[in-house]
């Protein structure tokens, strides 16, 4: 794979962040996600490669999300998968909210799982924590494990958990056990991420969320040495049928190796509203300023890129956002 690709994808996830940070606040979710997806998409048809996507948010009739089985990119270059999620947060986006982000990752051909859009079961931790914890063991196996590993009582553990009425079993065993939580409204993409990263104050993501969140989860924890492990959840016989047809045991335990193989992968972020770890989309008159994540497993690379983009040079773009 191309390490060129590392800023390829970044312009992806620049552009899909800028063009839905115009809906920040304003109550439209379903207009940041299309504004984020007709971005993206235009984007990505430029970029030297052949990339399919494995997996994301929706079928091909449920156009214009990046549908899995889509062909991105010109055509020309190496053979990626892709998974994406142009609006990590739509909801987020809508209400103003913190940790939205516009997220792409790639593999070789064949490395990243392919797998339907449905739930997925995860536990999450950064490099400290790695081969430490199990999906199936008990909560306060786990969180006793990652306190061994950090050095940490369990009740200084931070613990970040997306906020629905399904986990009122599991965040009322984390308060039990004493531990603080981190409620997400939306977006376990971030969440994972962050316990890579000491400074967020993040130790360990669980819960149930998006099994594309999961990929590109597992992509970034990849680069980062962390690690996630999964496991699918189908809600009906269809979601389970179709995990068949796919060759995926629903009972199985996703390790890192089975949600993202090989020696290499490269993931991007871009902010869109503001978080720990990412600032979001600021606008100037014509000015947009963004901060992007952007990593690769074989190299180890993390950087941290501020982008000034002046909107009325970038014609495309500018249709996105409605400025001329």
């Amino acid at each position: 794979m191309e390490r060129s690709l590392s800023m390829e994808i970044v312009r992806v996830t620049e552009a899909a962040a800028l063009a839905s940070a115009r809906w920040i606040g304003r109550g439209k979710k379903e207009e940041a996600d299309d504004a984020a997806t007709t971005a993206m998409r235009d984007v990505f048809d430029t970029v030297p490669m052949n990339g399919t996507v494995v997996i994301g948010e929706g079928e091909m009739d449920e156009a214009p999300m990046l549908y899995i089985g889509e062909q991105l990119g010109t055509g020309n270059g190496p053979n990626v998968d892709i998974a994406v999620d142009p609006l990590e947060g739509t909801s987020i986006v809508a209400s103003g909210g913190s940790n939205a982000l516009a997220v792409v990752a790639i593999a070789d051909k064949g490395n990243l799982l392919h797998a339907p859009d449905m739930y997925m079961n995860k536990i999450a931790v950064g490099p400290e924590a790695v081969g430490c914890i199990d999906i199936d063991a008990p909560i306060m196996d786990n969180l006793q494990a990652v306190a061994r590993a950090k050095n940490k009582d369990v009740k200084d553990l931070v613990v970040t958990i997306l906020n629905r009425k399904k986990h009122i079993p599991i965040i009322q065993k984390l308060r039990d056990a004493g531990v603080r939580i981190k409620l997400l409204d939306n977006g376990d993409v971030a969440g994972a991420i962050n316990t890579a990263f000491r400074q967020t104050g993040v130790d360990l993501l669980l819960g149930e969320g998006g099994a594309p969140e999961g990929v590109l989860a597992a992509v970034a924890l990849k680069c980062l040495g962390g690690e996630i492990q999964g496991k699918l959840v189908p809600k009906n016989q269809e979601e389970r049928q179709r995990c068949l047809q796919m060759g995926i045991d629903v009972n199985k335990v996703l390790r890192m190796e089975n949600l993202v193989s090989g020696d290499d992968a490269i993931f991007a972020a871009t902010g869109v509203t503001d978080g720990e770890l990412l600032k979001g989309v600021h606008f100037d008159g014509e000015i947009g300023k963004t901060q992007t994540v952007v990593m690769r497993a074989k190299s180890g690379t993390l950087r941290f890129i501020d982008g000034n983009h002046r909107l009325n040079k970038k014609p495309n773009l500018g249709i996105v956002l409605n400025i001329r």
